[in-house]
């Protein structure tokens, strides 16, 4: 589903979509891959609230009043599941270093942090912008995929152009299986953003 910001007044954001009928306050929608709580249903709008550590790790705060948007409702059991499990838990900013066309297909690279290279393998799974995405190639620091027609068609991503920044989840076995083995090791990494006390 695409949505479009409608006011993107800092820590509220009003997103047009046609849902308005079967959302309700407090349901989860992921707003270009990042999961957010609905607080308002009103005028074909959702409300949504974004959190300082949200606009610090995401590209939510630099959205524009129009810009087009991958919405996504939180899976129901019993859903069939297509793609990767997806949380909406974003773990950094990527930027889209190239788009090619190749025949009906497109190709897409991206760079991402290096603290996560870890987690991301040669056709593992990544999701860019809440889209669960086959990493096809794989360097230091980027990763290209390949774009079929229906995604490029129903998503935001043949918007993005060289120097854009997309949100980057990468799946979450890889990063289970990280953590087991830094536990066995005992080489857990210092905690990440701002300190809890």
């Amino acid at each position: 589903m695409i949505g479009t910001v409608a006011v993107p007044n800092g820590v509220r954001l009003d997103v047009s979509t046609p849902w308005q009928a079967d959302v309700s306050p407090g349901q989860s929608v992921a707003v270009n891959g990042v999961c957010l709580t609905v607080v308002d249903v009103a005028g074909g709008r959702l409300a949504m609230d974004v959190g300082p550590e949200t606009l610090r790790v995401t590209t939510l705060g630099a959205l524009v009043t129009g810009r087009r948007l991958n919405l996504e409702r939180a899976l129901r059991t019993g859903d069939r599941i297509g793609g990767h499990f997806v949380q909406g838990h974003v773990d950094g900013v990527g930027t889209v270093l190239d788009v090619r066309r190749a025949a009906e297909f497109t190709w897409m690279a991206f760079s991402y942090p290096r603290q996560h290279e870890a987690w991301i393998i040669p056709k593992g799974a990544i999701a860019v912008d809440g889209i669960s995405l086959t990493v096809a190639t794989l360097g230091s620091a980027e990763f290209a995929v390949q774009i079929v027609p229906f995604t490029w068609a129903n998503t935001n991503l043949s918007e993005l152009r060289p120097g854009d920044g997309v949100n980057l989840e990468f799946d979450m076995l890889g990063k289970y299986a990280v953590r087991a083995v830094q536990l066995a090791q005992g080489t857990i990494p210092a905690p990440a953003g701002p300190p809890l006390t």
